[in-house]
This record gives C-alpha cells, sequence and structure tokens, in this order.
C-alpha cells in the first residue's frame, strides 16, 4: 500500500496548499463547512501516516505538495516519533475546528457517509499514541505516560459525546447473543442505534469466502481460527483462562487450568459468550430462526391477464376481477409478465388464485410462455375448475416442472402464463388475485460437523475446509447465503479499541492496573476498570483486583484478543509487542473424529515462517528502493528484504 497512502498524502497536501487564503464565499459555501474540509484532509492525512508506520515503520514525512526542482537527495526516512508527533498536530489541527451542525463535528450527517469527524480523530491519537510507545516503534521519544493521557484523553472526549459500547440484545432467532448482533448489523454513521462505532469498514462475504463446504455455493474456508484462540476465550462462570500455556514448543500440550471448570471431554461448553459468536466449532448451532412448519420464504408474484386472447372475450371490473367468456374452441388468453425474476431454485411452487365458474371444467391447461409467444411446456390438460357461484380458492402445486430442462429457461421478468379456459364455448369464469407464490419451509441447517468425515470436515487438501478444525463466525449472518449476503461489517475503530488501547498505555504507564488516572471529562479511571467495561458488557466477571503487572498484562493481551479479533488488530499487536517468536512459529488446530455418538480431540501442529524477524515490517516496494537509492545513495529497504 506504499504507493497508494503517498499518492493519498499527496491529494491532502495540495487541497491544504491550494485552500489556504480561500474565502467560504469564493466556493459558495459557509464558514463552517470549509472549515471542516480543512479538518478532514488534516484527519486524513494523519490516518494516512498511522498506516504507514504500523506496516513500515520510519517513513518520509511529506507535509506540503513537491515542486517540480524537489531535491529528492534530502529525503529522509523520519523517526516513528516525528511522524506520530505530526499525527498528533494534524488531529489536534481538526479538533481545534469549532463544533457546529455543518462543520467538523462528532457525527455525520444523514447525505454523508464515510466522512471523518471528530471521533476519527480521536481514535488514530489513540491509536498512534499507543503504537509510538510500543516496543517495536518505540524510538525513545515518546513515553507510556504521554501514551496513556492521549489514549484517556481520547477515551473520555469520546464518552462525553454519547459515545457508548453497544448493549442491545438480540430478539430471537436474530443472534445468539449482543456481541454477535453488533457484528451483523450495518453501520448507522448517524448513531441512531450504533454508539459504538466510530468509523466503519466494507461489508463482508463470510458465508461465501471463509464459510462451510456444506453452504451452497460456498468457495473457499479462508482464514480458519486457531486452536490458540480457541484457547483464549476463558470460561464464563468462573472468568478463568481454561488454559493457561502449553508444556512443548508445538503447542500439542495444554497447561488445563482445573480451578477454570473446563472439561477437555466438552471443550466449547460454558465458554466466554464472545466465543460463540466468533467461531464455528464442532457441533455449533448454524440455524438460529429455523421453526419446523414455518416458512423462511413466501414470495408472490401478481398475475394480470390480457384482455384479448383465442376465442375469449375478456372484461375486467374496477377491483381487478376478470370474467373470461370462452366463444369457441381451444380458448385461451395469456397473464401479464411476472416483472420479476422468481428465482426459484427451492422450494415449492405454486399457481394460484380466487374464482368462480359456470361450468365444471375438468380440461383446463397452462403453458409456460417465454417473450413474443404464448407458447411453451405445459401442465397436462386435466386441470380442474369446480362449477360455482362462490369465489373459490385455486391453489396448482408445479414445483415437479422444476426438475424438467426448459424450467431452467422460465421464470424471469418478460415471462409469462398461458391460461387455457377448457376446451370448449361457453364457459364464463370469474378471476381475481392471480399469482405465483415461492414458499421456502424452515427447516433447521445441520450444526457444523468439522470432524473427520463431517460435512465441514477437517482436511490438509481443499481451500473449501478447514485445515484447524474451526470456521469463522464472526460477521456472519445465519440467514446470509448465495442469494442473500446479509454478513457484517468490519469496524476501523470502534470504542472498545479505545478502552482498550488506555487500558495498555495505563497499566504500563503506572506499572499498576488498579491505580486510576484522571483522563478528563470529569473520569478517572484504572486499567482495570477500562478492561472491565468491556467484560462487563459480555457477560464475563471482572478481572479481580490485585494482579501484579506481569499477570495483568497476560489477561489484558488475551482481552485484546478476543475482544478484537478477526477486525486486523492482531497482526500488528504480536509484533509491535514484539512477540512473534513466541505466538507465531506454531499454530494448532483440532482433529476430531467421531466414534459413534462420542467425539475424541486430538491436537495437531503447524510450523510456520512468519514468526521471522524481517515479518516486523512490510517491504518498502523495490521500485522506491531503486529510485531513493539513485538519488540518496542510501538502501531504505527494510531489514532482511533485502
Amino acid at each position: 500500500p506504499w504507493t497508494g497512502i503517498y499518492q493519498a498524502i499527496r491529494k491532502c497536501n495540495v487541497f491544504l496548499s491550494r485552500i489556504e487564503g480561500v474565502s467560504a464565499e469564493q466556493l459558495a459555501s459557509l464558514e463552517e463547512e470549509l472549515a471542516s474540509w480543512k479538518a478532514q484532509a488534516h484527519t486524513l492525512r494523519a490516518l494516512y501516516y498511522l498506516q504507514l508506520i504500523k506496516r513500515y515503520g520510519p517513513v518520509p514525512l511529506i507535509t506540503k505538495p513537491y515542486e517540480i526542482t524537489h531535491d529528492y537527495s534530502q529525503d529522509v526516512r523520519a523517526p516513528v516519533s516525528t511522524i506520530v508527533k505530526q499525527i498528533l498536530d494534524d488531529c489536534d489541527a481538526a479538533l481545534s475546528t469549532p463544533v457546529s451542525n455543518r462543520g467538523f463535528s462528532w457525527t455525520v450527517r444523514e447525505s454523508e457517509n464515510y466522512i471523518m469527524n471528530r471521533a476519527v480523530a480521536q481514535a488514530i491519537r489513540s491509536q498512534a499514541a499507543l503504537y509510538a510507545a510500543s516496543p517495536l516503534l518505540a524510538d525513545g521519544d515518546f513515553t507510556w505516560n504521554e501514551a496513556a493521557q492521549i489514549t484517556g484523553n481520547a477515551l473520555s472526549s469520546l464518552l462525553a459525546n454519547d459515545y457508548k459500547l453497544w448493549d442491545e440484545k438480540p430478539g430471537e432467532g436474530v443472534a445468539q447473543n449482543l456481541y454477535e448482533l453488533y457484528f451483523i448489523t450495518p453501520h448507522d454513521e448517524q448513531r441512531a442505534r450504533d454508539k459504538e462505532t466510530i468509523y466503519p469498514g466494507n461489508r463482508v462475504n463470510i458465508w461465501g469466502s471463509h464459510g462451510m463446504p456444506s453452504t451452497p455455493g460456498q468457495t473457499t474456508a479462508g482464514a480458519c481460527p486457531t486452536q490458540e484462540l480457541v484457547d483464549c476465550y476463558e470460561m464464563q462462570a468462573t472468568g478463568l483462562p481454561p488454559i493457561t500455556g502449553y508444556s512443548d514448543q508445538q503447542h500439542l500440550q495444554p497447561i488445563i487450568n482445573a480451578a477454570s471448570g473446563y472439561d477437555p471431554q466438552n471443550p466449547y461448553e460454558g465458554r466466554d459468550p464472545r466465543c460463540y459468536a466468533t467461531i464455528y466449532f464442532n457441533g455449533a448451532t448454524r440455524d438460529l430462526g429455523a421453526v419446523p412448519g414455518g416458512l423462511v420464504r413466501d414470495d408472490h408474484f401478481p398475475l394480470g391477464l390480457d384482455l384479448s386472447g383465442n376465442n375469449v372475450i375478456v372484461s375486467k371490473n374496477e377491483n381487478d376481477e376478470y370474467t373470461i367468456e370462452t366463444t369457441g374452441g381451444d380458448p385461451f388468453l395469456a397473464t401479464t409478465a411476472l416483472g420479476k425474476d422468481i428465482d426459484a431454485a427451492s422450494g415449492s411452487i405454486f399457481i394460484k388464485m380466487k374464482y368462480k365458474s359456470n361450468n365444471h371444467i375438468t380440461n383446463a391447461q397452462f403453458f409456460f410462455g417465454r417473450p413474443g409467444a404464448v407458447g411453451g411446456q405445459s401442465t397436462p390438460e386435466n386441470v380442474v375448475f369446480n362449477k360455482t357461484d362462490e369465489w373459490t380458492d385455486f391453489e396448482l402445486d408445479i414445483t415437479s416442472y422444476r426438475e424438467q430442462e426448459w424450467w431452467k429457461e422460465w421464470g424471469q421478468p418478460t415471462h409469462a402464463l398461458r391460461f387455457d379456459v377448457g376446451s370448449d364455448a361457453g364457459n364464463i369464469v370469474q378471476v381475481k388475485d392471480m399469482e405465483i407464490n415461492v414458499r421456502v419451509e424452515s427447516v433447521p441447517a445441520a450444526p457444523c460437523e468439522s470432524y473427520v468425515g463431517g460435512l465441514d470436515g477437517i482436511t490438509t487438501n481443499n481451500r473449501r475446509a478447514t485445515f484447524t478444525g474451526y470456521y469463522l463466525r464472526k460477521y456472519n449472518n445465519w440467514k446470509s447465503g448465495r442469494d442473500n449476503n446479509a454478513d457484517g461489517e468490519i469496524r476501523m475503530f470502534r470504542l472498545a479499541e479505545m478502552y482498550l488501547n488506555f487500558a495498555e498505555a495505563a497499566y504500563q504507564s503506572t506499572g499498576n492496573a488498579d491505580t486510576p488516572i484522571n483522563i478528563g471529562n470529569g473520569v478517572s479511571m484504572s486499567a482495570r476498570d477500562a478492561v472491565n467495561a468491556i467484560r462487563r458488557r459480555v457477560g464475563m466477571p471482572d478481572l479481580p483486583a490485585g494482579l501484579s503487572k506481569d499477570d495483568f498484562e497476560k489477561r489484558y493481551r488475551n482481552e485484546r484478543r478476543v475482544e478484537l479479533a478477526y477486525e486486523g488488530h492482531r497482526y500488528f499487536d504480536v509484533r509491535r509487542w514484539k512477540i512473534m517468536g513466541q505466538s507465531e512459529r506454531y499454530v494448532t488446530g483440532m482433529r476430531i473424529t467421531k466414534e459413534g455418538n462420542n467425539f475424541s480431540y486430538q491436537r495437531i501442529s503447524f510450523e510456520r515462517d512468519s514468526y521471522k524477524e524481517k515479518l516486523y515490517f512490510y517491504p518498502i516496494p523495490q521500485s522506491e528502493i531503486n529510485k531513493m537509492f539513485t538519488h540518496t545513495g542510501t538502501d531504505w529497504q527494510n531489514p532482511g528484504w533485502n
């Protein structure tokens, strides 16, 4: 992303340089709008530099457009602390803009989406300060004390402006718990419902790209959870970790915490609710809303009748009731077009209407017509309309025709039916409420079967199946499928991260997780308070008081891993903490074997190269390295990438 980010930074620089001295009147805008545009540009530039230092470490700092005469031989990679100071300066410049409804506000107007606001600027400040003080990027100019003040101020400012942790509980059949509901609910930039999201990401496609092979249309299992992640989910009843470590390098021999209440023979029972919202494990319920006998689809495609045909006289009254009088042999007429694709690859399909008839007709018929023709494939010539002078329900099941090859060509928006009203003159049939009805019964999907030989069984040679014994559930709406991607959105910034950023900076600064810090806006909070706010939201017990710094750090890092799983943080966390050698060298999965009604569990290990030191930073594109070496005589490449 090096090139793309610097191109974006240049756009910010050009805008800020050219807008200087321009009046709102010249732009036919309001003063607060002009100020907001400047603030947004400062915030965007801060965001771009934050993304650069996370990936590359020291980078060139450019805050003005280069002139054509620019001397590239003077360019250098600025220290991370210098970049972070610029990030903070940009955010402070943005936040110094007065708050107004049409200016740089805390929220986004209904007509706007995905724009920078005051909350985003505070979130950038929080993350930048945390990273600047972390072991990988710390260069001596940024302290944990400064990070605690900045992350604390960002958190208190957000809380003072009505940002809150999501606390809406799901209705029956929607999600398992509020954490799962949050991640399948579309973001709400006006914050009428979602007061946690600070800046949203894109909608994801979990069911298809990270799904289970038993899901129709799935193409790949994607990034499957590891056993290490599963081991991180604590026991809800005790609030204790079930696994405290491993007695071997390959992580095949877990150290079980007997006090936690963990049962190795029932490893997925009683865990942190976030486990069930994040991971599909063997036996996990997939379909939360299926009720036997209920319907998950009941679609109606209304049909009218043409007022002309063959040997028929057709009329229509003000109540949309049709009268059809047959005047000779082979009487028929066409319906109006469907108007929509009925998309009836599954379920049951019916022709429905209400009718009256002056005669008992036993040889009516329907043809499945295509554009420009009234003929086509048909039902047998044995459809019955009873003699009746009362409105009578008619329903003809045409589901079996779906098995015919020609059906693949029928059911498009321009298609219609041909209605053959018997074979003789003298029939008078009245019709109303004619339609095609597609119904799909609610049939609970089988639970996840990740055991060997199961529908979603573990494998080592099929990209559609898991290698670890687990599948990703976070963001996945159980209603999603080939015809409906209802999966959720990644959050780039959210309030929970702000709590955790402050917690880390606070315990590193004070050396004691129980020491409160005044974070502004009348709020005093300790590192443990911040972590417990996250835990209470999902129904987990508080972390106890009195933990040593090392013990709290273990619990904190575990909490961060669990809360922010699959949100793009863990990749950077293990790097900025410089723990890849311990955390990334081996990962494990769970091979489950079914024996009758019982399951046996065996951990399997994978060795990886992703723990090597050169992977702490991205490589700078070689084309950039070559150019800058020509200009400066200095090799800019990150260690290990030459």
